[in-house]
């Protein structure tokens, strides 16, 4: 019933569904405390916002865009996907998917929470193979779900352990890409303290050692959300440097400053992991 009901409002059209999605950014803001929370202290401390007017009305953006984040997924989970393709209304970047193609060693995605980060998979899954890590939700209700909207055309998912990992790089070997979300804190011993917008976050090393073990081409990719449900744009940057956390850091930064709104403000990027020591104080 439920996945019946999902596919009839995935049938909805995107701009109804994105202004849905601009009212459940609001009830969830002014719901629950902790999103607000998080919302504003980490978009506040970004120091993006040069002053305080502009400070809310990124705020005021980045809540409706945050809503529309979380409705589009459904949609796109369950809408057929030859027609979840169509909403892609350009692709800027592809030239550095071709050059990485040809070097046949593999491609690390990076995909931060920016914009719609479930269309760019499914997007380069329409070409080419590619094996997406992804974290296993608590509730074992919504894995169908997950495993049926994201593991279409070529697009292949792999669980955030062991397992998975190496499924990576078995992709990665076989000259396949793979995408991994950057921003995502790491579990115990699996990242290192690296600075993200002027405050010390956790971040994965996972990154550099597939880099090193298959010397796989990194490349930064997202879709942005473009206003009025008129679709996306997928974009693709060449990632420059070695992968250590801090380069990472500032490539993420670099990306999210191109579509602030667009950021997934609300997640507790700075938090410290269970186990973790917490990041020295600097003088």
């Amino acid at each position: 019933m439920l996945i019946w009901l999902l596919k009839r409002y995935a049938q909805l059209p995107l701009p109804l569904i994105h202004g849905l999605g601009i009212v459940v950014g609001w009830i969830m803001f002014l719901g629950s405390r902790k999103f607000a929370f998080w919302s504003k202290e980490n978009l506040a401390a970004s120091s993006i916002a040069d002053h305080p007017a502009g400070y809310r009305r990124l705020l005021r953006q980045n809540i409706a865009e945050t809503g529309k984040s979380v409705l589009e997924t459904f949609a796109i989970w369950f809408r057929p996907y030859q027609q979840v393709l169509g909403w892609v209304r350009a692709c800027h970047g592809w030239e550095h998917v071709e050059a990485a193609l040809q070097k046949k060693r593999g491609i690390i995605f990076l995909t931060p929470h920016l914009g719609c980060f479930e269309i760019t998979s499914l997007y380069y899954g329409a070409k080419h193979p590619v094996t997406v890590m992804y974290r296993p939700p608590r509730q074992a209700w919504l894995m169908p779900l997950i495993h049926q909207g994201r593991a279409r055309g070529q697009v292949k998912l792999a669980p955030a352990n062991m397992q998975g990992v190496r499924a990576l790089l078995r992709a990665l070997k076989q000259g396949d890409a793979v995408g991994i979300l950057p921003d995502q804190a790491p579990a115990y011993a699996e990242g290192e303290w690296a600075d993200f917008f002027g405050r010390p976050a956790y971040t994965m090393t996972l990154v550099a050692k597939l880099e090193k073990a298959t010397g796989a081409t990194i490349l930064m990719a997202f879709g942005e959300r473009l206003p009025w449900g008129q679709g996306y744009i997928v974009h693709f940057e060449p990632f420059n440097g070695a992968p250590t956390p801090t380069l990472m850091n500032a490539a993420i930064e670099q990306l999210v400053r191109k579509k602030p709104e667009q950021y997934l403000w609300s997640y507790q990027r700075h938090k410290i992991p269970g186990g973790v020591a917490p990041p020295k104080k600097q003088d």
